[in-house]
């Protein structure tokens, strides 16, 4: 039983409390609770609360700086890092913090964040991009429930809709401009490499950091005063879908940050929002595709319009690529690609398509997967092809290889041999019991069943973790970079 005056947050930090090293929503009903919402304001059914549990992880694309070092949350709450001591390899600065009660860890190119269960935040790596927050750290004592992040910068969401910025001023640490917009209602902070954008409850839209690649929005401000119910952000412009279907775009014109060639295109029926380092998509409601920005990371589709008509169920985006799944399993490819992917897209079923910064693969219906793009990078698989052939549950990718985890629970991998490509000494304890992998921009780390952590690639950047080798044999539950 709680007092009518008791916030949903106060909820989900029992919830935190009772579950370390997980995250949780809390759904009344079908509805979604946010923290800020008044228990009073649910009228009837208050005792059948649902709590939904999540193995915590971060969608991380290769848009922002690859990260050279790696974070291992553990099922006791606690946190141990390796690769690149300057940018978060070496937590023992903050060490104390870190030994329980952490829930979720994010991190950027140069450092990290982690939020512990009492809603406090512990901060590390390099100071001047958000490493070192001790002058905000009296605001981040409690009640923070999301971090987002720059290429340089992080902005954390309070229980309250308060929001705090810290790191480099020029790519969003500084928010005092608009500070007092982010007292109060802030559901949701979305970033794209140098600006935030804040969405309130009422679907309004706050933004700071670089003005000129997403930071001012004030020529489109009219339109972001409500209604907003999705943002998403690139390397420099951001893209809103508003609730009548509609976009509005801006930050830096080339990158999409203009979209006025398309705006009649873009008034009503849009249902998701893709991105790649300079350029998006949108996905409409009769499954047509709408591109815009940098021609060379796939803002020109024109070759491919008469196929982006109808029947695209989804688009997924890398560095410089976009790749659509129609409804009939088909793929069709655009934007800096070397090859031609007419055979390719032929042969491909429904499955699932991942791509890094230079090459895709695709895991097809029959657990088969086809690669294609730089072959130094990945797009040429054909060492491992006949271990690729069948069984194939998910490919993972770093800044130049990929890893395949196959049902039997081993890892196959290819590309560039530095980065993580070459597997070979490590080969005999990726046999089996590989639950998930995790790449940053130089290596991969594998966690198998029994909570161990196996590293390759750079050794300098994640790929060693001989160091902390003996914390990372039993307990641990994600991997971050």
């Amino acid at each position: 039983t709680w007092p009518g005056h008791c916030k949903a947050h106060e909820l989900f930090q029992a919830a935190y409390k009772s579950k370390p090293g997980f995250l949780c929503k809390l759904l009344h009903g079908g509805e979604d609770l946010s923290p800020q919402r008044d228990l009073a304001s649910l009228s009837e059914n208050l005792d059948h609360l649902t709590v939904v549990w999540m193995s915590v992880g971060v969608n991380k694309t290769t848009l922002q700086h690859a990260h050279p070092a790696f974070a291992a949350l553990k099922s006791n709450g606690s946190v141990i890092t390796w690769g690149d001591a300057d940018y978060g390899g070496d937590s023992s600065r903050a060490e104390h913090g870190l030994q329980e009660g952490v829930v979720q860890v994010v991190g950027h190119g140069f450092a990290f964040v982690a939020i512990k269960s009492d809603g406090s935040v512990i901060t590390w790596g390099d100071a001047d991009a958000g490493g070192d927050s001790s002058h905000v750290e009296h605001r981040l004592r409690e009640g923070v429930v999301q971090v987002a992040f720059t290429s340089w910068a992080f902005a954390a969401v309070k229980s309250d809709g308060s929001v705090i910025a810290w790191g480099d001023a020029e790519a969003g640490g500084d928010s005092s401009l608009v500070e007092h917009r982010l007292q109060e209602g802030v559901v949701k902070v979305v970033a794209n490499g140098w600006a935030f954008a804040a969405i309130k409850s009422d679907g309004s839209v706050i933004t700071w950091g670089d003005a000129s690649e997403g930071g001012d929005s004030s020529l489109v401000e009219h339109r972001l005063q409500e209604g907003v119910v999705q943002v998403v952000g690139n390397d420099q412009a951001f893209a809103a879908i508003k609730s009548d279907g509609s976009v509005i775009t801006w930050g830096h014109a080339d990158y999409g940050g203009d979209s006025s060639h398309v705006e009649h295109r873009l008034q009503d029926g849009v249902v998701q929002l893709a991105f790649t380092s300079g350029a998006f998509a949108a996905i409409k409601s009769d499954g047509s595709v709408i591109t815009w920005g940098l021609a060379a990371s796939g803002g020109d589709s024109s070759l491919f319009q008469h196929r982006l008509q109808e029947g695209v169920v989804q688009v997924v985006g890398n560095e410089g690529f976009f790749a659509a799944v129609k409804s009939d399993g088909s793929v069709i490819t655009w934007g800096d690609a070397e090859a031609n992917n007419s055979d390719i897209e032929r042969q491909l079923a429904e499955g699932q398509v991942v791509g890094n910064g230079f090459a895709f693969a695709a895991v097809k219906s029959d657990g088969s997967v086809i690669t294609w793009g730089d072959a130094d990078a990945g797009g040429d698989s054909s060492l491992v092809e006949d271990r690729l052939r069948k069984g194939v549950t998910q490919v993972v990718v770093n800044g130049s290889a990929f890893a395949a985890i196959k049902s039997d629970g081993s890892v196959i991998t290819w590309g560039e041999t530095d980065v993580g490509g070459d597997s070979s000494h490590v080969e005999h304890r990726l046999q089996d019991g590989v639950v998930q992998v995790v790449g940053n921009g130089y290596a991969f780390a594998a966690i198998k069943s029994d909570g161990s952590v196996i590293t390759w690639g750079d050794a300098s950047k994640g790929g060693d973790s001989s160091l902390v080798e003996l914390g990372l044999q039993e307990g641990v539950i994600v991997v971050v970079s």
